[in-house]
């Protein structure tokens, strides 16, 4: 009667292991680059103050202009307010003022 003998093979071993590494590290990579991951709440977050900030500045000019707009207001009409405004709108000025000429952007 024959006999059969196998060696016994150590890949078999190592199957499971190294499917385990492969599944943690594919997992592993996306929990941190993936789009709901570490690094994208970092990016949010810089995102979000970067927001904020150019929030901050709108509101900023907008409370100028409705301050401005408030001076133009019926019976909150400022002289100098009104004059500003002329003299912006209409290049004009008053004949005892001097006028200082300042150089242009270089073209």
């Amino acid at each position: 009667m024959w006999t059969r003998q196998h060696k016994q093979r150590n890949t078999g071993r190592l199957i499971i292991p190294s499917l385990c590494v492969l599944f943690l590290t594919y997992f592993g990579f996306h929990a941190y680059h993936g789009e709901f991951g570490i690094y994208s709440k970092y990016r949010l977050q810089a995102r979000a103050a970067e927001l904020q900030a150019q929030l901050d500045a709108v509101k900023a000019r907008r409370v100028d202009f409705e301050r401005r707009v408030q001076l133009m207001h019926e019976g909150t009409l400022e002289k100098d307010m009104l004059d500003e405004q002329a003299r912006k709108a209409l290049n004009l000025s008053q004949p005892d003022e001097i006028t200082i000429m300042l150089p242009g952007p270089a073209k």
